[in-house]
This record gives C-alpha cells, structure tokens and sequence, in this order.
C-alpha cells in the first residue's frame, strides 16, 4: 500500500460519496486532509470525524468552487493551516441534465461554473504553491461522458471533457518544476447520482459495462490514492478510465 505519511491533501466536494471515499483513503495512508464543502456541513463534519475515530487527521474547509474567489481562498486557508499543499484532488460537481434545445443558460453556467472554472481556479492557485515547493500532485476526477458524451448531459460531457483537456495542458506547463496532472474518468458509481437511477435506466448503463456491475467510490478513491503517491511518480498528463470495461480507452 503506498504511503502518503505526513502529506497535506485537498479534497474538493468531499462530503459525500467519491469525495469522501477519496478523503478516507487518503487520511488512511498517512495524509492530512483538508475536508472541502459547499453546503453541506453537517456531512463534511461526519467525514472528518470517522477520520479523526481511524486514528487519521482532518479538517473541514467551506467554500463554493464555482466562486473563484472562494476557490482561490480555499487554497490559501489550507495552505496557511498545514503549512504546505501536496496533493489537490479536484472532485467537486454538480449536474442540471436536460435535452441540449430545453437546457437553459442557468444550467449551462452552472455546471461549467462549478466542474470546470473551479477545477481551473483551485488548480491555478495551488500550482503556485506546488512550483515553489517543485513537488506535488493534482488529480482531476473527470468522467467517462467526458471521454463518450451523453445524452442529455451536454454541459456535464463539456464541463468533464474540458476537465481532460485541462489535466494534460497544465501537465505540460508544471512537468519541469516536479508538479504532476492526472485525471481520473470514472464510469457508473455507486453514489447519491446514481442512485437516482430508475431500474431501466441502470439496466440500461449495466448493459454498457464489461465487468457487469457499477463500482464503488472506493475504487475511485484506490486510483487517486495511487495516483499522488511516489509510486506514480513518473506518471503525468493522463486519463485513467475506471469504469469496469466501459469504454477500453
């Protein structure tokens, strides 16, 4: 198991499903994680408090990402908290589905506002910190519709598409000073998202996974773990797929 002993961690959207796996998993190997959330206090404090009861350290962080100066605040509170920032897990998301001639602006916005303008502003700021310290990683949690696109999802595919072309741009820009970008493309999750799922729906997406089964946050959260440890050290500018043999990319 790879270790991430005394490493401070960022996790935006972190109080519930893929953002909390991901928060535990990290805390588990040794980091120290900052527990970001928008709204939901009550949920990012129970994050933090399992963590705290597994022996782990953990600290809750608000701040809406779709606001950059709350993004750009957010890094510097954490920065200031621990003293340092090594790995940046962008998870935050938000969906407004809907059929590309009935979407309105509002939904478009948002979710770009939210997957993508803050993806961009929380990796801006803590690129600064990392190039100093010429060390760090930044993991984008990207999507298979970003890869496939989707029906009904057009800003979701664009905001998680955008999330891709953003991780290998910024990969080439802070290769040099030690500073890796990856992304990770999740496929069906088993999270709150999907549980909204009507039963056709998920025999539907089933019928489009090899392995037969949806996976779960903890899968995800075993990739980032991988991802900003030393054993990826040499690893940057990619998209890896987790998504039970869904779309073989």
């Amino acid at each position: 198991m790879s270790s991430l002993e005394s490493r401070v961690a960022l996790v935006t959207g972190a109080s519930r499903g893929i953002g909390a796996a991901v928060a535990r998993t990290l805390a588990a190997r040794g980091a120290l994680v900052a527990v970001n959330y928008a709204g939901s206090a009550d949920a990012a404090a129970a994050v933090v408090a399992g963590i705290e009861e597994a022996g782990g350290t953990a600290a809750v962080f608000q701040a809406d990402v779709s606001d950059p100066v709350q993004a750009t605040a957010l890094v510097e509170a954490v920065t200031a908290r621990f003293g340092r920032l090594d790995i940046v897990v962008n998870n935050a998301g938000i969906t407004r589905d809907g059929l590309l001639v009935r979407m309105s602006d509002e939904d478009w916005d948002a979710v770009v506002r939210t997957n993508l303008t803050g993806a961009f502003t929380i990796t801006r700021a803590a690129a600064k910190v990392m190039m100093r310290a010429r060390a760090g990683s930044i993991i984008n949690i990207s999507s298979v519709v970003g890869l496939t696109g989707n029906a009904g999802q057009a800003n979701y595919a664009a905001a998680k598409a955008g999330m891709i072309g953003l991780t290998r741009s910024v990969a080439r820009e802070l290769a040099s000073r030690s500073v890796r970008v990856n992304a990770i493309a999740p496929g069906f999750i088993e999270t709150d998202m999907t549980c909204e799922l009507s039963p056709a729906v998920r025999e539907a997406a089933l019928g489009q996974v090899a392995m037969g089964t949806f996976g779960q946050p903890e899968d995800i959260a075993a990739a980032v773990a991988f991802l900003a440890s030393d054993e990826a050290r040499y690893i940057t500018g990619q998209v890896l797929a987790v998504d039970g043999g869904m779309t073989f990319v």
